[in-house]
């Protein structure tokens, strides 16, 4: 009975977005669930810290579009649980030239799920959005349920949920040491914890655990600067003032985008969608040229586009991105071990969408039926291309 009692349905591994709506799941379904966390909460580390995030559905490919639309009943479910708000919504203005490729598979994509969206010729988003400076003729897709989510907020109320539920957040704990099988045991920096299931949703860390159990995954770990702008005239880009969230999709190298005026009094946070490839480790290493050349983009993108700012950022902060050479996210099993189960490679778009990503990790770990075709997810897709190693 001792035995038993100190036996874990499932262990997941990263309090992050992800890791934490798993947890949630697992916790609403009554399973005996432990959150090991190798920083004290709330900290910065990773990718899932910071005020905002962009909320859509918006993406070229109908697989994820059909997911955010249980996202956006989670999210709500988990707001109304929360009695605070987590979303607001102020659309999302995606901005390309008319011939952009995928600009119109996304338009396509609305239409045929049917999505509320505007298309704005030149001249409309002209009269539409006056303080944005349009220098090339540019058009606008306007996806109007997109939106604002308030991520720090939606950590805290999952995490207090997850312990309301019966659920164990503990941070502060590292993990050194897995040892597969049936049960998984993980060694902590604390103390040592035996599991039916492992879930690994650690983000920039991903590789660095997966590694003694024989398995690395093409990820890629880059350091984003978040950036803030001041208004000219404050209130001029606020959610107050009905100013969308946007994304740049060939307005640079990388996508540009942007949220209203909210975060921080009088400034938008506007980012590139791209940066230094970086040890998780090293994130608050001395900047780097690619660092400077980045946000010398971004300065030139906010003086010719968006004159009501200042053209030099007034706050730069940093966060994580894990990505995959595709930019799908990984939702599988351990190819080896059918107990472990990894969500990895979210690749700085993949907040948005965990309240599903939550619900498949826990479905996996519990060997249910997948309530979402994977076949975009597998670990597979590496192997084939030779990227991924055993």
């Amino acid at each position: 009975m001792a035995a038993q009692k100190n036996l874990w349905d499932v262990i997941v591994i990263g309090a992050g977005i992800q890791g934490c709506f798993t947890a949630y799941h697992l916790a609403k379904h009554a399973r005996r669930v432990l959150l090991l966390e190798q920083f004290f909460l709330p900290h910065t580390r990773g990718s899932s810290h910071g005020q905002s995030r962009i909320i859509r559905k918006a993406y070229p490919e109908d697989f994820y579009m059909k997911m955010m639309d249980e996202c956006y009943q989670l999210w709500a479910q988990l707001e109304h649980e929360a009695g605070n708000q987590l979303h607001r919504q102020t659309g999302v203005l995606l901005l390309g030239m008319k011939e952009n490729p995928r600009l119109k598979t996304i338009q396509a994509t609305l239409s045929t799920q049917g999505i509320d969206h505007q298309c704005l010729s030149s001249e409309k988003l002209k009269q539409r959005f006056p303080n944005i400076q349009f220098t090339r003729g540019e058009v606008g897709l306007l996806d109007k349920m997109g939106g604002i989510l308030y991520a720090d907020k939606a950590l805290r109320a999952l995490q207090h949920k997850i312990c309301q539920l019966g659920g164990i957040v503990s941070d502060g704990e590292k993990v050194v040491e897995i040892r597969p099988g049936l049960p998984v045991m993980v060694k902590t920096t604390s103390r040592s914890y035996q599991a039916n299931s492992l879930v690994i949703t650690a983000g920039p860390w991903t590789n660095r655990i997966l590694r003694p159990l024989g398995i690395e995954l093409p990820l890629q770990t880059l350091r984003i600067n978040v950036c803030y702008w001041r208004e000219k005239v404050p209130g001029s880009y606020s959610v107050s003032q009905a100013f969308p969230c946007f994304i740049g999709l060939d307005l640079a190298p990388h996508h540009i985008y942007g949220l209203p005026a909210g975060e921080y009094p009088g400034l938008m946070k506007i980012c590139y969608h791209h940066g230094d490839n970086v040890d998780p480790e090293e994130r608050d290493c001395p900047t780097t040229f690619s660092d400077i050349q980045d946000v010398q983009i971004l300065c030139r993108f906010v003086r010719d586009h968006l004159p009501g700012l200042r053209p030099e950022p007034d706050i730069m902060e940093r966060c994580m991105y894990t990505n995959t050479p595709d930019e799908h996210f990984i939702l599988d099993r351990h190819p080896q071990y059918d107990n472990i189960v990894i969500g990895a490679g979210f690749s700085g778009h993949g907040f948005k969408l965990a309240p599903v990503v939550g619900k498949i990790l826990y479905e996996l770990s519990m060997k249910l039926a997948p309530s979402y075709d994977l076949a975009p997810f597998r670990i597979s897709r590496f192997f084939a291309l030779g990227k991924a190693h055993l």
